[in-house]
């Protein structure tokens, strides 16, 4: 157990690392600024690199919501959930800690300009309403989670859910940077919130609730209407060499 916390705690510590980092410094960078396509990229790119790297150690959940979805859709036991959840938000709060340092290193860097912090209305980078960033938040997760589940079938291509989960996060983000800086994730959530304060912990816990209801939502429907209980189909190898 010890083993899969450190897991989810260096992959949720490297997604808000690159993800975040990738916002804070270098997104509006002078003259070679990645921008939203880049970010969106990056947020990707930690997911599925750690999934790869860590995924066989821990699952790769990276995210309290995808903890509660796997669980909802029975695949994950509930007697580890709050100890994914706690070694997540810890590993956020450090990714979040690790950028603060590297970002104050720069004289012109200052809180204010958000520190990729998730926000609606007027925190929203759009400024778009409660209702659109609770929306993009809850459906965002949902379809992240049915990536996620799918992609990890027993059925699925075996080897490719990694691809699969990172490219569906950069969709993600593509989407919705511009209603919320796009979530999908507490701890991701979290950590730079922290260091915000303010507006910023104040409008947390809609990055928490939709989320996590979005990712139950998704792991309940899949599991009870979605899921392929079959078994597998028979290979031609397997009716050879029965």
């Amino acid at each position: 157990m010890f083993a899969k916390l450190s897991a989810e705690f260096l992959g949720t510590f490297w997604l808000v690392l690159g993800g975040c980092g990738s916002a804070v410094l270098a997104a509006a960078f002078p003259q070679v600024g990645i921008g939203l396509v880049g970010v969106s990229f990056a947020f990707g790119l930690t997911v599925l690199t750690g999934a790869y790297a860590l995924g066989p150690i821990s699952g790769g959940h990276f995210n309290p919501a995808v903890s509660v979805g796997l669980w909802a859709g029975g695949r994950f036991p509930g007697a580890q959930l709050l100890p994914y959840v706690a070694a997540q938000v810890v590993g956020g709060f450090a990714g979040a800690t690790v950028l603060y340092v590297i970002a104050t290193g720069d004289a012109r860097f200052t809180l204010e300009g958000g520190f990729a912090a998730n926000g609606y209305a007027d925190h929203s980078p759009g400024s778009y309403s409660l209702v659109s960033g609770a929306v993009t938040e809850f459906v965002m997760t949902f379809m992240f989670l049915l990536v996620i589940l799918g992609a990890t079938h027993r059925r699925a291509a075996p080897g490719f859910a990694g691809l699969a989960i990172g490219l569906a996060l950069t969709l993600i983000h593509l989407i919705s940077i511009p209603v919320t800086n796009t979530s999908v994730n507490p701890a991701r959530s979290t950590g730079p919130a922290l260091f915000v304060g303010g507006w910023a912990m104040a409008q947390l816990w809609m990055f928490w609730v939709m989320p996590l209801a979005g990712a139950a939502a998704a792991g309940f429907l899949y599991k009870f209407v979605l899921e392929d209980r079959r078994e597998p189909l028979v290979t031609a190898r397997q009716v050879q060499n029965p």
